[in-house]
């Protein structure tokens, strides 16, 4: 992994009308034409993704909305695109024409910092007005450096209000000096030469707390676990659950690398309570699987053909499965009996803690992957101790 994942960035969508400059500034902050700049409504369709260095913050992703208010045939479906983009937003720039007077969007309880631009061609008068009202806001004239470091400053300024100590995935379980063995299997779906990303990240997390990490395949496990004189923890792919419980001492912690990103990015009491209503499911029941990344599908692949056998096994029932990929995620959910959610190290945690607001809302259960194999497994109690003892 040489640079940070988008889904581990904080998230700045840029909003405004049509023609307010939000291309314009989205190209600035980045220091390049990313975006396409030009009179005519409607030129940014599709959000424009990128990820950036906020100095002396860090890695961010900064999205370039379409317009609203688009009058164009396509306009509405653009600007409901653009609305989505507040699903797994951390903060807004609100871009406003200081020579236009248009209603405020609403962005409910998402901090949102105001940007007028246009400044250098509107009347002084109006300027000095708005300046006394809105001392919050930030004025553009430019947008040089010196232009934009007020807004730099405001937007590091809100994301470090943003920041907690419940970002690891192991700091806040383990102690530092802690050992812990990584069982990583390497078949089919591993990619070449690498491994997958919940299980660099775990790595990495390791090392930032000074935690001690052994990696390992099954086949190599038990011979490990009796060389080395403690084990603090056990962290296998979900997969793998079964087989490494057997071989993984009762008085060792045992859980799984989705389990841990179900922790760090959800809920976890939400995600173990939405496995209960498996026994209640019946013949017809759909459930909605929902990927974070886009792969070709294998003949053992986890989310399309894996647990939803082991559903059907287990529950003897006939149910019918829908799979989603991405950020999509349908408004009207009344139509699942059960929502499972892929480990998420794709996507970030304001996009899946929003889709755990809105799945309890509608009274949706919903679990994830590696719960949801552990509880197929008989071991959820095991795998969900060390989780919920923390």
């Amino acid at each position: 992994m040489e640079k940070t994942p988008l889904s581990m960035r904080k998230n700045i969508a840029i909003f405004g009308e049509t023609n307010a400059g939000k291309s314009s500034l989205f190209n600035a902050l980045l220091g390049q034409d990313m975006s396409i700049v030009s009179e005519i409504s409607g030129t940014t369709t599709d959000p424009v993704i990128k990820a950036m260095e906020l100095i002396p913050y860090g890695p961010v992703t900064l999205i370039d909305t379409a317009g609203l208010g688009d009058s164009t045939a396509l306009g509405e479906r653009r600007m409901e695109k653009s609305r989505d983009v507040l699903d797994r937003c951390d903060l807004v720039i609100y871009v406003k024409d200081i020579n236009k007077q248009v209603t405020d969007m609403e962005f409910g309880k998402l901090p949102v910092i105001k940007v007028y631009t246009k400044c250098d061609i509107a009347d002084r008068k109006t300027v000095e007005a708005l300046k006394s009202t809105e001392n919050q806001a930030v004025f553009i004239s430019d947008y040089t450096e010196e232009g934009l470091l007020e807004l730099r400053e405001k937007m590091i300024s809100e994301l470090r209000k943003q920041e907690r100590d419940d970002e690891t995935l192991l700091g806040k379980i383990l102690p530092c000096g802690s050992t812990v063995v990584l069982v990583i299997p390497i078949d089919e779906a591993a990619p070449k030469g690498r491994i997958i990303l919940p299980q660099v990240q775990t790595i990495r997390d390791c090392l930032d707390h000074g935690i001690k990490a052994v990696c390992v395949t099954p086949k190599q496990l038990t011979e490990v676990l009796s060389e080395l004189k403690k084990v603090d923890l056990v962290i296998t792919d979900s997969q793998a659950f079964a087989e490494v419980s057997k071989m993984v001492p009762q008085d060792v912690y045992l859980t799984s690398f989705s389990m841990l990103l179900a922790n760090q990015k959800g809920r976890i009491h939400q995600l173990i309570e939405g496995t209960y209503s498996i026994k209640n499911l019946k013949d017809g029941d759909e459930i909605l699987m929902l990927e974070a990344c886009t792969h070709s599908t294998t003949h053992d692949d986890i989310g399309k053909v894996k647990i939803p056998a082991l559903l059907q096994k287990k529950t003897g029932k006939q149910l019918k499965f829908t799979h989603l990929s991405g950020y999509d995620f349908p408004k009207d959910l009344q139509r699942y009996s059960l929502v499972i959610q892929c480990g998420g190290c794709m996507v970030n945690k304001k996009a899946i803690q929003t889709r755990l607001d809105v799945l309890k809302e509608q009274n949706i259960p919903v679990t994830n992957y590696g719960v949801v194999l552990a509880y197929l497994s008989g071991i959820l109690d095991r795998a969900s101790k060390i989780l919920l003892d923390n």
